[in-house]
């Protein structure tokens, strides 16, 4: 599944997160703060209200550690502040795709971000009731661990959009996304909600592109673009089971003329809001 599916997709084999030297400092810490507060992983995991396996594989690295367990374990062992320290540098590895990581990591401090999007809702705008419906639909199936890691991992990238103020985000969206009621009325409506309150933010552009288009400059497919802090410009297309990471200038530029087409193609700010508004009265 790409991340276009995912907007964090699976691990290669479908089963734990691949081990980052992160993950394993951040276990490594819990650890040293389980074993100073002297309580054993059989004590330790019923006060954060976690399995002892759970508990284990977050100690040895090899899962990424739920927001809640690391609210949890920073109370119950008094740390000063040092695990919640040590989880704002975790890498977002768990739950991306290696395909997808080279992007993430520049994702994350990116001044710019522009994304084209005409198969589904982009992970960093999906609700979790949208997201757990597009898991539960993969194939091969996941596992329960699988879609909550994805989760963690959806819910981890789509803080950028608040967390990160100064950096322009720009979405432009097939109108027939939200018409396909991916997962039924309530998600859909949901899913609505969710981008109009996004769009809210200074920082956040949603532009619809019309279902009825004589002219459309995003007919090669789903496009990323985005800045570095340094100015440089990288893009990001995505297959089935592939992505495909863009630095050379001659292609980038062409992506940011077609998206630039396509701006100007999509409805305006104000009639994309008005436009997902009568579609959310209308389910």
């Amino acid at each position: 599944m790409t991340d276009g599916i995912g907007g964090a997709a699976p691990c290669a084999g479908g089963g734990e997160p691949e081990v980052s030297d992160s993950l394993k400092a951040f276990g490594e810490v819990v650890k040293a703060f389980r074993k100073r507060a002297r309580l054993t992983q059989e004590q330790f995991a019923p006060r954060v209200r976690y399995s002892v396996p759970t508990v284990a594989s977050i100690e040895q690295g090899r899962r990424f550690p739920p927001p809640d367990f690391v609210e949890r374990a920073e109370q119950v062992l008094d740390a000063f502040g040092a695990l919640r320290g040590a989880a704002r540098h975790l890498s977002r590895q768990p739950g991306l795709a290696s395909w997808f990581r080279q992007w993430a990591r520049l994702e994350a401090e990116a001044v710019s971000l522009y994304t084209y999007e005409c198969r589904l809702i982009p992970g960093l705008l999906q609700t979790e009731a949208y997201a757990r419906r597009l898991f539960v639909n993969q194939l091969p199936p996941l596992d329960d661990d699988q879609i909550e890691a994805q989760w963690t991992a959806r819910a981890d990238r789509q803080r950028l959009l608040r967390e990160r103020p100064n950096t322009a985000f720009s979405f432009i969206l097939e109108e027939h996304l939200f018409l396909r009621r991916m997962g039924g009325v309530e998600v859909t409506r949901g899913l609505i909600d969710h981008v109009l309150g996004v769009a809210e933010l200074r920082n956040v552009e949603v532009q619809v592109m019309p279902l009825v288009r004589e002219n459309h400059a995003g007919l090669h497919g789903p496009m990323r673009l985005l800045e570095t802090p340094d100015n440089r410009w990288f893009g990001y297309c995505e297959g089935q089971e592939s992505g495909q990471f863009i630095a050379d200038p001659k292609v980038v530029s062409a992506l940011q003329m077609r998206y630039a087409r396509m701006r100007s193609q999509a409805l305006t700010l104000e009639d994309s809001l008005s436009l997902l508004q009568r579609m959310r009265g209308a389910l």
